[in-house]
């Protein structure tokens, strides 16, 4: 089955339009959006009422602070969906914290050491997903033991009892510009693990073809806002579109 999970990009306790990883020019979601008139990231889950969610938490990410106003909302979203959080984890610590927001916790390389997310995987088998952060054709990573090839880290999970793997272009992050359909594609044949795609998604076109070659979901936010795919897309499976 393919998911297709609402991207929730939380800045200041509002949802924000991500492009390019830009993080220092990011506005308001109700600026861009097709479908919402509000940037209250609870308020917009309400009235969408998506099954799955993926919640980059900004002001960690980018500032490595908490914001509280963030967490409650976060608290109070894992009640209205399946909810997988981006917390920007550190240290071990940062996950035990992180596990009582969300059902799911992503390590990404740009914030995570290999040790960390080991340690992470032993404390919550079957929790856990690591995001591979590339922008630019680079590998954003904070550990020199991470490769700086896309299917070198691919390979060095397989071993390890994660959930999925999500391969995240930063670059292509709010540009509807699609994928590079090659490197997926060999992505999906190396790893043990499912295999999601987050950044460049433009239509339901893309979805198929995502399908098609074996990724098993995508992070969408853009093209939900601008109404390149339908909201129904988020409750329903793909079989519904194709």
């Amino acid at each position: 089955m393919f998911r297709v999970l609402l991207v929730l990009d939380i800045l200041n306790n509002y949802l924000v339009h991500a492009v390019k990883g830009e993080r220092e020019k990011y506005n308001k979601i109700e600026s861009f959006s097709q479908i919402s008139d509000t940037s209250h990231p609870l308020e917009i889950v309400e009235n969408i009422k998506p099954k799955e969610v993926y919640i980059a938490d900004l002001n960690r990410l980018h500032f490595s602070k908490t914001n509280e106003e963030n967490v409650d909302t976060i608290y109070q979203i894992r009640n209205k969906a399946k909810t997988y959080l981006d917390w920007g984890i550190e240290s071990i610590n940062d996950v035990h914290y992180a596990s009582k927001m969300a059902d799911h916790l992503i390590l990404g390389t740009e914030s995570t050491k290999l040790e960390t997310l080991k340690a992470a995987v032993s404390s919550y088998p079957g929790r856990v997903s690591v995001s591979i952060d590339q922008k630019n054709g680079k590998i954003l990573k904070v550990d020199e033991c991470i490769p700086d090839d896309p299917l070198k880290i691919i390979k060095l999970l397989n071993g390890l009892n994660i959930k999925d793997i999500i391969y995240l272009d930063l670059s292509r992050v709010g540009t509807s510009k699609g994928f590079d359909e090659k490197l997926v594609s060999k992505l999906v044949l190396e790893s043990k693990h499912d295999i999601l795609l987050g950044g460049g998604i433009r239509d339901c076109e893309d979805i198929k073809l995502l399908n098609n070659i074996g990724v098993k979901g995508a992070l969408a936010a853009t093209a939900l806002h601008n109404g390149s795919i339908p909201l129904s897309i988020l409750k329903y499976d793909l079989d519904t579109y194709v």
